[in-house]
Order: structure tokens, then sequence, then C-alpha cells
């Protein structure tokens, strides 16, 4: 047996229902408040995640699934959505057409990582991006949709962390105090933390290390440096958000992992899911577009790990499988009848099955009860010298005879 690479999983029946339920479910969401979808490539060119996603990340640092392809060009599979987006909007000006693009995507991401509950080297995103528009209440419409996905879904115990990084103009001035209340403390962290003193020192909160979270705890917050502008623009996202009675929790650790945020960051965190409780997370980007080639446009999204969505719903969550028709045949007569019959149904839009080899009315019935088949029709020689097919409700263990020509109208009232 050739097993499946090490950090990807197959979605299996049992499962794939739990998934259709979280993506149907999204799809509703992105469509009532306005989000059109895109499908963007899941292959790119290195340099789009590098500049975009930004060189000091661990993402484009350690996780990235990049080579050099048959035409010596340096390819990688997407780590995530953003970049993707934002090249799409740029290439085939988005920003014309649509002044205010608001975007959604799912599909699978890649990055080399360490495999753990909830996380996998091939994982799935749904991405929301919204361009072109810079008031605080798109920053609580783009949270609201967030929240709303959570809530829909039924995942219990969740909770909305936010914060704010500021911008060009006020983070400078923020990093510096950072890097000037560390201090001599900056040999105590861990190497990672010293790394991104240089690269992004706003990441050191990102840290995870046990021993370096007393001097983290002590270092100053980004809030507290904010420009009048940005502070303006938070206090504004957090009124909108109390207008429409969304609960939030205001975080100083709340920087995210990705170079590109500006102002707003939040994430929406789990409380089942262990270590890895993140279950959806974004944040502004005003200066991504620009970065890549476009114009200047305002950005803002999020991405939420479908797998950690999958993983928190609730057992009550309601994802009872599809109801089913099962047609069982009697004889070859009963046989020709029910691919008739089968058909039928099918083309009026109803699910429905047959035994495709011939077998016995008892292996038949077997086999519609492994199905969860919610109504049987038995077809055979008494039944079509009556005109007239045996209609079973599995579900209430009832049966009866249905004229043949009514029972298309029977089944869809039973499914």
């Amino acid at each position: 047996m050739i097993p499946a690479i090490r950090g990807t999983h197959d979605i299996l029946p049992g499962d794939v229902e739990k998934w259709q339920f979280v993506e149907r479910l999204a799809r509703e969401l992105c469509e009532r408040y306005g989000y059109v979808e895109i499908r963007t490539p899941i292959i790119e060119r290195e340099e789009l995640f590098a500049k975009g996603t930004g060189e000091s990340t661990d993402i484009v640092q350690k996780e990235m699934y990049t080579f050099t392809d048959k035409g010596g060009e340096r390819v990688t599979l997407r780590p995530e959505a953003t970049p993707s987006m934002v090249r799409s909007y740029i290439e085939h000006n988005l920003e014309h057409t649509m002044p205010a693009a608001k975007l959604y995507a799912m599909g699978p991401m890649f990055r080399y990582e360490r495999p753990q509950k909830g996380r996998y080297r091939q994982f799935h995103q749904l991405d929301i991006e919204a361009f072109g528009m810079q008031d605080p209440a798109v920053d609580a419409e783009v949270i609201d949709l967030a929240w709303s996905l959570i809530t829909g879904l039924g995942i219990p115990q969740a909770e909305l962390v936010i914060n704010s990084v500021g911008c060009a103009t006020c983070r400078p001035v923020f990093q510096k105090a950072l890097l000037d209340a560390l201090g001599d403390n900056l040999g105590n962290l861990c190497g990672d933390c010293q790394r991104r003193s240089v690269t992004n020192p706003l990441r050191i909160y990102d840290c995870k290390v046990p021993a370096d979270q007393p001097i983290i705890d002590a270092l100053p917050h980004s809030i507290d440096y904010l420009c009048e502008s940005c502070a303006t623009h938070f206090t504004g996202v957090k009124t909108h958000l109390d207008a429409i009675g969304i609960i939030w929790r205001q975080s100083h650790r709340l920087v995210r992992g990705l170079d590109y945020y500006t102002r707003t960051t939040f994430e929406v965190l789990g409380q089942t899911l262990g270590a890895q409780n993140a279950l959806l997370g974004g944040g502004r980007y005003d200066g991504l577009v620009k970065q890549l080639g476009g114009a200047d446009k305002t950005g803002i999204g999020f991405a939420a790990g479908m797998e950690r969505l999958v993983l928190a719903l609730p057992e009550s969550a309601p994802i009872a499988a599809p109801g089913r028709a099962f047609v069982v045949a009697i004889g070859e007569d009963g046989r020709a009848a029910a691919w008739q019959l089968i058909r039928e149904l099918r083309q009026a839009g109803l699910p429905a099955q047959m035994e495709l080899e011939a077998r016995g009315v008892r292996a038949q019935m077997k086999r519609a009860d492994r199905l969860a088949t919610r109504v049987t029709l038995i077809v055979g020689g008494d039944e079509l010298a009556r005109g007239e097919v045996t209609l079973r409700d599995m579900a209430r263990g009832e049966q009866r005879a249905v004229a043949r020509d009514a029972v298309v109208t029977a089944v869809r009232e039973l499914l």
C-alpha cells in the first residue's frame, strides 16, 4: 500500500457531510453580505508570497512548498490566499470594474509544518477580502461576517479578540519603544524572538516559549502609540461592534503573523481545540495592493481554517445526510421497470439508487438499510400488473401502494 503523504488527510464519507455543512453556510453568508466568489490558482510565482506575505514571516522563511519548474521558474504552492486574491484583483483590473470589491474563496493551502490536531501540511481555508473601503464600518462588517459564521455553525464558547497595530506613521514609533523597553532582556529571549527583533519586532508578541512570557508581558502596548488617525479608526471599529451587540476582548498580544497587517487585527478563538485554538483571523492590509503593483487601495479580510471549524462543530450541528430513495427490483421485469423509475426520479432532481448487480430482495433491502435510505420503492410482477409501486417509509416502518404515475410526487413529499 502507498499511504497518503504525512500532513495530508482524506475527507471520508461520514466526515465530508460536516465539510459540506460548513461550506454551505459559508457560501450562504458570503452571498448574504454581498461577497462574490473568486477562484485563483493553487500554484503561483514564489515572489508573490515573498513580497506579499513577507520575507520575515515563518511562512516564507520555513514553510513554503517552493520548487523550480521545468521551465526554470520558481513557483510555490500557495501557503495562504490573500496575496493571490490581491494579485488577481490587480491583474484583472477589478479596481475599475468593482470599485468596492468584496470577494471570497475556498480551497487548499500548503505549508510545511509539524502536523498536529487541526494543523496539516495541506489544509483548507475560507478567505474573505474587501478592497477599496477604509471606513471603520467596513472592519466591523467583516468581523460581523466572521462572527456570524461561528455562531451560525453553533460553535460554543468562542471569543472575539481585537487589537490595532497602527500604520506606517505610528508603528515605527511603537517599534522603537518596544526595542528600547526590551533593552538587555533581548538576549534572554529565544532565538526566534531575537531574529524577529530585527525583521519585525511586533512578532515578538507571537512567541509561545514559556520562559519568554514574563519579559513580553512587561512590554508596551501598540494602542498606546497609535497616531490620531489610527486611534480614531480603532475607536470607530469598537463603537460599530458595540452597536450591533458583538462582544469583544482587546488584547495587545494580538499582532498576527504576517507582515502586511495594518490597523485592525482580530481573531476568533475556540475553547475546545487545545493549543491550536484560532478558528479564524484577519485584519487590515491597507498598503498591500500598492506594494504588489496596484493602485493605492485599502484592503481588509480574514481566513478561517476549515479543518478547525469542522473539529469545533458541536454534536448537535444539523448535519443530516440527504434523504435518498432506493429502488428494489423483483425479477427481470422488475429490473427493467426499476431502471425506468430510477431515471425518472433522478431527472426530477431526487437522489435515488438501485442495486446494479442482480440480487435477491433480501440483499437489496439490506443494501437500502446500509445506505440509510429514507424511502424504498419495490417493483415486481405483482406491482407491474396493478400499475403500482410499493412504497416503504423506512423511518416510520410503514408501507403502502402508490400509483405508478404518482411515485415521483410521493417520494418528493417524503424526501
